[in-house]
């Protein structure tokens, strides 16, 4: 495992400053030498410099409304600004039961802490800043205001810790309620990372798509192998990590274990498709995935759609070049 991987490890318990020092030294510093220099951002919402026109979507602001530009197409239309360089992100963090599993070393909650550590330092130490909504167990939230700094990410892990409290009993993950809270909160257009592992209720797929409409939406879907297939270990019992429902089951049945493996696979396939027909990227963290290696992965997908969709772009505080070779 790497150095990165090692800073996260779940059986290592470690204070929110604890955290972000070895990530500070394990990932953004060698992701220092990847950037590509600090420039105006490519994004395009509010800022001074009008950059195009584009047909109105629901949802659209009605103050951008170019009157000119409608009376002569006919057909409504706004504005759009090159962005200033600074922007504001928001991570919108699951820390519901299901996040403790983790089979082997770390569990999907501690990737989750790693990753959102390094990515709100990276934003931070360019002028940004972060802000979270947290949805803990039972469904409580919690909000924390953006804010710009290294003591801002340090209040953020800090909240993914203490945000947690005991969950109720027979309480399933209800995603769609914190994808609403998040649409009657955050009004600024902004950067929104969607961490989860989207083990939840039906009903977060609309919510989803329509925070895609207004903001750039990148969700990261936290996952562990072990979810895909179980071990021939005869009879186990299951528990639900949410509603403490538990259900004895024998592994050595006949066809048992390919049965469950046929629907972890039909269940993948559908949340990809899902997320797909949202409209955003995502980005897959399993627990045993090297975190320095997962961001350049992601970044490098992230340009090729780029490049098929001119119109949108990556914020400048993460264009980095994603040659893992140049690590």
């Amino acid at each position: 495992m790497s150095d990165a991987a090692d800073a996260v490890q779940a059986n290592v318990p470690e204070n929110a400053d604890a955290l972000l020092r070895r990530l500070e030294w394990t990932v953004l510093r060698r992701l220092d030498g990847l950037l590509q220099g600090d420039h105006r951002t490519l994004w395009r919402g509010g800022g001074l410099d009008l950059a195009d026109l584009r047909e109105y979507q629901h949802g659209d602001d009605v103050r951008h409304i170019d009157w000119n530009g409608t009376a002569r197409l006919q057909v409504p239309h706004v504005r759009q600004y090159t962005e200033d360089r600074e922007l504001t992100a928001w991570f919108l963090l699951d820390l519901t039961g299901s996040v403790d599993f983790g089979a082997d070393q770390r569990t999907k909650l501690a990737v989750s802490q790693g990753f959102v550590a390094a990515v709100a330092r990276l934003l931070t130490r360019h002028g940004n800043r972060v802000g979270a909504l947290f949805y803990g167990p039972g469904g409580a939230s919690a909000v924390l205001p953006p804010r710009v700094g290294r003591g801002q990410v340090l209040q953020l892990l800090s909240g993914m810790r203490i945000n947690r409290p005991p969950s109720a009993a027979g309480q399933a993950t209800v995603l769609g309620d914190l994808l609403k809270t998040a649409a009657g909160i955050i009004q600024r257009r902004s950067l929104l990372f969607v961490v989860s592992d989207f083990i939840s209720e039906p009903g977060w797929a609309e919510p989803l798509a329509r925070l895609a409409q207004r903001h750039e939406v990148l969700t990261v879907r936290l996952y562990d192998a072990a979810e895909m297939s179980l071990p021939d270990a005869g009879l186990i019992t299951l528990q639900d990590a949410e509603t403490g429902e538990q259900v004895l089951v024998d592994t050595q049945a006949p066809g048992f274990l390919q049965r469950f493996e046929a629907i972890a696979r039909e269940h993948e396939a559908s949340l990809r498709g899902t997320l797909a027909r949202a409209g955003v990227d995502t980005l897959e963290l399993a627990t045993d995935d090297d975190l320095l290696a997962a961001l350049l992965r992601f970044v490098a997908l992230r340009r090729q759609r780029l490049r098929a969709a001119p119109g949108h772009r990556l914020p400048a505080a993460l264009q980095y070049a994603a040659e893992p070779a140049t690590v």
